[in-house]
Formats: C-alpha cells, structure tokens, sequence
C-alpha cells in the first residue's frame, strides 16, 4: 500500500514529532507492506535537517503567515502521490485542511496523530487561536478520520474528553537502540568538573516543559547537588525567547556555576551528551509520549519525570522516580536522585533499558501501525491496539 505521511514541517522545528515521524516512516518502508511518502512544509530549519532523512520527503513551499503553514501545492502533491491512505502528524495548522480536502475528493481515507495536542494543557495553551481553528478545518479534519493514534491510554482519554467517538488507536513511539560509546565526548564536557555528574534536559526550551519549576526545585536542593557534584545541562533550542527568561532566572537564584546553557544536540552531538550524562529529567505539564525519555532509557540512564509524560510503566517497572510539577516536589526528587549510590542509578538506568527492549522498539511499532492501516483499508481484521469507544 502506498501512504503519504503530512506534516507541517520535517526539520528540527517539529520538535518531538520528527523524531517519532522519520524512523516510523523508515520501519514501515522496511517492512513488506507499506510504502511511505513524506509531505512537509518548508521552513527555516528544513535545508539543515534533510540529510538526516533516509528518504527525502516532498517539500512544499509555504505561502502566508507561518503560524498556519499554508501550502498551495499540498492538495495537489497528495493527489499525484496516488496514495492508498494519508496519515495527519500534528494539528492546527494547513496539513489538516489539505489532507481533509484530499479524502474528500478522493474517497480515500486517512489517520490522526495529534501527538499530545489534544492534552488539556496543550489545548489551554493559546485556546482562543485553536478554538478559531476548530471552528474553521480542524474539528472537521478530527471527525473525519477513519482512525485516530493515541500514543499512551492517556492521551486516547483525551482524545475521549475532546468529544471525538473515532476509533482509535493506542500505540507508542518507538526508540532505536544507540550505538557504541563515541569516540568524542560532547563538546559542552569541559563545562563540567573532574568526577562531576550530570542531570540533563534534552529538548525545546518551550513553556509546556517546565523548566522554571525544575530550576526552582534545583535552587531548593542546590546544597545537596553541590555535595555531589552534580550539575544541570539544559540542552536544546530556543523556541518564543523562553531562554532568555530562563537565564534571568538561574542568575537571580545565583546558579550559574551549576547550571549550563548548550544549545540543540542533534545526532551525533545528541549521542554524546547522552553518553556523558549519569541521569534525565523531565519536568513537562503536557506530553503526548516523549522521545526523550525513551532514548535515554535507551541508553541506560535513570530517568526523573512527571505524570504528564505518559510513561507510567517507568514508575512500575523502577525505571524512574516521579515528581509533580512543584518546586518542593521537584526538590525532594532530586535530593532522592542525588542520594543514590552509583550502583543504585546504574540498576535503575538497566531497567529503563529493558523497557525500551521489550515494549519500544521501531520494528514493533510499525507492525502495529500497519496493522491498523490494513484495518482502514479493509485488507485485514481490527487490531487489538484499537478501541471502538
């Protein structure tokens, strides 16, 4: 079957979304069944990020304010792609409208994977500009979708609490295990004292994360990060200046000397810095199901988080140590962190690791997904992974 993946954007900008995007595109063209064609839309970042595409996805112009993506030829891309079956990555902006366009003209069907954008806080986040959106395509697009993709039970309760009755279905972002140990270390390693330990963040510098409760929670615990050497390396891309009130906080609370600033780490940057750190957090009020956590499970580090991260097997399975989103949550999280003797974050970093073996793997999400294509197209039964109602 041939499938046009849509999107607004197949670079960095995605944030999350690309790196749960590309590598299903790249499991599904590896299997037997499927054949997958990507359509994005231009933007600032998209030139530096196309190598890192197996297969080059079909990049449209973009027209008109950025905020809504719109692209004139997508309509007619989709159309030439002689696509089986399109699948919507995100919400709220052009794709959604195109793709609805495209079903309607053709009759063929197409998924949803609104990737945490119908949690509540991502829903609250800017509600007027989405509620104009609902209005106007959005709602629309959602209702009429053969299926809907949640990653997590969470966020199918969501999808639920929206007012949409699709069926949908429940299935995860998958991981790729990581390679060797690199030959070099990240290129932020000397910001680090001898025999010092790292906390690292690794994504966009956005609202939604929780970064400022995080560096609360640090100031509250700082004694006892000093007493083990730990630091915080905050590393990611700057996305509506939060970085800026970010810094003004962690000089207000005199943490400069504990805290690093290093910019996005992509690829082998990103592998690096995950070699080098000795534990992960996420401090998030809204998450679909983060591939952050999923990586650094992957390489073998313990993982501190919220609720809103949608990764409740973490906590059953000791992979993890949970806080709420409050500076003195987050305080006691990391004092508890900061307590465990090497042994101990080393034992519970293999736990993550045998998660992501067992439950998060690429191949085994794209069976899955495929499963659920050959359903909408009626080539196969309804998978267990979806639920009527």
């Amino acid at each position: 079957m041939k499938v046009a993946f849509v999107t607004a954007s197949v670079s960095r900008q995605a944030g999350g979304l690309l790196y749960a995007m590309r590598p299903l595109m790249k499991s599904l063209n590896a299997s037997a069944g499927a054949a997958v064609q990507v359509l994005g839309i231009e933007d600032a970042h998209t030139q530096e990020s196309l190598p890192e595409w197996s297969e080059l996805p079909r990049v449209l112009r973009r027209s008109g304010p950025a905020a809504f993506g719109y692209a004139p030829g997508m309509v007619g891309a989709l159309a030439k792609s002689s696509s089986d079956l399109a699948h919507t990555h995100g919400l709220w902006m052009y794709p959604s409208l195109a793709v609805r366009r495209w079903s309607r003209s053709s009759g063929r069907p197409y998924l949803v994977s609104p990737h945490g954008m119908l949690d509540p806080w991502a829903v609250r986040n800017a509600r007027w500009k989405k509620r104009l959106a609902g209005w106007a395509y959005e709602h629309a697009h959602l209702r009429g979708a053969a299926c809907l993709h949640a990653l997590c039970d969470a966020e199918a309760e969501a999808i639920r609490r929206y007012g949409l009755r699709n069926p949908v279905c429940v299935i995860p972002n998958g991981v790729d295990l990581p390679e060797p140990t690199p030959d070099e270390p990240p290129a932020w390693a000397s910001l680090i004292p001898t025999g010092g330990r790292v906390l690292l963040y690794l994504g966009r510098l956005h609202p939604k994360k929780g970064l400022p409760v995080l560096l609360d929670g640090w100031r509250l615990a700082r004694a006892a990060a000093e007493s083990g050497a730990w630091r915080l390396v905050i590393a990611g891309w700057d996305q509506g200046e939060h970085q800026a009130e970010l810094v003004a906080q962690v000089d207000r609370a005199g943490l400069r000397d504990q805290v690093h600033f290093v910019g996005p780490q992509f690829g082998a940057d990103k592998a690096a810095s995950l070699h080098r750190a000795d534990a992960f957090v996420l401090p998030s009020f809204s998450e679909g199901l983060p591939m952050t956590v999923l990586e650094a499970w992957a390489f073998g580090l313990p993982v501190l988080m919220t609720s809103a991260c949608n990764l409740p097997e973490g906590f059953v399975d000791s992979a993890a140590l949970e806080m709420t989103s409050d500076p003195d949550a987050v305080a006691a999280a990391l004092r508890r962190l900061f307590a465990m003797s090497n042994a101990e974050r080393r034992a519970m970093g293999e736990r993550g690791q045998r998660l992501v073996a067992d439950r998060f793997t690429w191949p085994s999400v794209a069976e899955q997904m495929l499963a659920v294509y050959r359903w909408v197209l009626g080539q196969g039964p309804m998978p267990d992974s979806v639920v009527l109602d």
